[in-house]
């Protein structure tokens, strides 16, 4: 569970925090970055933010774990779970502003990249969806997101093995019964 405690705090006191987009929140409105001034821009950005805590990670969290963890292929989950809304929403919101790094990178891009960046690997659902595919090349392409790539190229195989499953999930809750 990503977690902080800002020492320097509100009134100069620590702060606790748990949740990646209750974190996302703080640290945009403590720095003053990754943030829109402007209302609408910066409604629009919370929207991202809810619709990627409340839709894409819980979607794409099955998703990953059904299609690469999961130690049985279930076809109702496969098919629950990677037929979802989260790139078509992404591709109508992409549509309707400009690319990345000229524009309004916000906090709520940063949520939801790490989450949909595995659609990579399947080109009939970027070929579909051209402002999703835009989005996702513009994200990546930021100098951080080269770094993260890097950073992640050590990832578990996929599909996950037995010792993957077992450290990620907890032996346990693979043991056949």
């Amino acid at each position: 569970m990503p977690a902080i405690i800002d020492h320097d705090g509100p009134g100069g006191k620590p702060l606790a925090l748990f949740e990646s987009g209750a974190i996302l929140l703080y640290l945009a409105e403590k720095t003053g970055k990754f943030m829109p001034s402007e209302m609408r821009a910066r409604y629009n950005s919370y929207n991202g933010l809810m619709f990627q805590m409340a839709g894409v990670g819980p979607m794409f969290g099955q998703r990953g774990h059904f299609l690469r963890a999961a130690p049985e292929k279930i076809p109702y989950a496969i098919e629950r779970y990677t037929t979802n809304r989260a790139p078509a929403q992404r591709d109508r919101k992409s549509s309707r502003r400009e690319p990345v790094p000229g524009g309004d990178y916000s906090i709520a891009d940063m949520a939801t990249y790490p989450w949909v960046v595995g659609t990579r690997r399947e080109p009939e659902e970027l070929a579909s969806r051209p402002n999703f595919k835009r989005w996702l090349d513009a994200i990546g392409d930021r100098a951080r997101g080269k770094t993260r790539r890097r950073v992640m190229a050590d990832l578990p195989p996929e599909p996950l093995d037995d010792q993957a499953r077992s450290i990620l999930y907890g032996a346990k809750q693979f043991e056949r019964r």
